[in-house]
């Protein structure tokens, strides 16, 4: 009975910490396999999180606080495309500025408004976004409830989630369908590779990078809703840790292709569980390992990955390079 239920929580706390870093790095592999680089992945989700939180406690309304936050990623994605798509900027530069200014503008803006050292009031329950089967949000209690292995296991691992993380793993077939199966993602496809041959077909190449750009905004700003509003309970300053970075790692772990996207995020929310599970546990012959050995894990990995695999990763031809028309 205790592994099961030992196993269902890792089962379901990896769930929970992959969703975020999923719909980061489909966004990422989105706006790359449109040949722009989006470094300002960080940014977006954090200011996405602020906007959510901030936005939810002042409305009292959880649709606010997701409309918030997509909005504010959505006005960064614009920012970002303005500058490296219409004036063909440096897209490396205008994603790290846009890092740094989400960073900084959050925290002044929460100590502004709310007075509480850059953070927002915690939500109540009713302003979050729960579970949709909170019977079985505590592992041990859905086991004694439901059984070992239904309650404990399967219940918890895969059944006790909210809206967003199912909608994160749903995310993944819906972009697969939409870069493979669609005449628009065809198009984003072609323009990642060959800009010139999409622009002599007629079709507006800044208009197809925009695009990406925007549904990438979409999905940041729905993982910045969940870190505030679901994950936890509001906004703290520089709450992402790194994610937007991670997803980077995890989407080039992946080829910018949905499915091994998915196994590589997977991969990082499981450390991210295993790391929870083993704080203040003595491993025989080892002894109690140090918090921070164990928290540090999925940022070593992020550093192996990307030292080890970004250089056989081949990456879409036009990325990062922005398009002039010729005339």
């Amino acid at each position: 009975m205790d592994e099961l239920v030992l196993i269902g929580s890792v089962l379901g706390s990896t769930l929970r910490l992959t969703a975020p870093l999923l719909l980061v790095a489909l966004a990422g592999l989105i706006s790359e396999r449109a040949g722009v680089i989006d470094l300002g992945l960080e940014g977006k989700m954090l200011a996405a999180a602020f906007a959510a939180a901030a936005a939810a406690a002042a409305s009292q309304s959880v649709l606010v606080g997701l409309a918030a936050a997509i909005g504010v990623a959505a006005a960064m994605a614009l920012i970002h495309g303005f500058a490296c798509i219409s004036h063909r900027g440096d897209q490396v530069v205008s994603g790290v500025a846009l890092n740094m200014v989400a960073a900084g503008l959050t925290v002044v803006l929460g100590i502004a408004w709310f007075k509480t050292g850059g953070q927002t009031p915690t939500l109540p329950a009713e302003l979050r976004i729960t579970a949709l089967a909170p019977a079985l949000a505590e592992p041990a209690a859905a086991a004694q409830a439901h059984g070992g292995l239904l309650g404990g296991l399967l219940g918890h691992a895969f059944f006790s989630h909210n809206l967003l993380v199912y909608a994160a793993f749903g995310a993944v077939l819906a972009v697969w369908f939409l870069l493979e199966r669609t005449r628009l993602g065809l198009r984003l496809r072609a323009v990642g590779e060959n800009p010139a041959m999409v622009d002599a077909a007629g079709v507006s190449v800044p208009m197809l990078r925009y695009t990406a750009l925007m549904i990438g905004a979409l999905l940041c700003g729905l993982a910045g809703a969940y870190l505030s509003m679901a994950q936890n309970a509001n906004f703290s300053p520089n709450m992402t840790a790194g994610r937007g970075y991670i997803a980077l790692a995890a989407m080039i772990f992946g080829r910018w292709k949905p499915i091994p996207t998915l196994f590589a995020c997977l991969l990082f929310g499981l450390l991210d569980a295993l790391a929870i599970q083993l704080q203040g546990v003595a491993l025989p012959g080892i002894g109690e390992i140090p918090v921070q050995a164990i928290q540090a894990l999925p940022y070593v990995l992020t550093v192996v990955l990307l030292a080890g695999f970004i250089g056989q990763a081949i990456a879409p031809k036009a990325l990062g390079r922005p398009y002039i028309k010729e005339r």
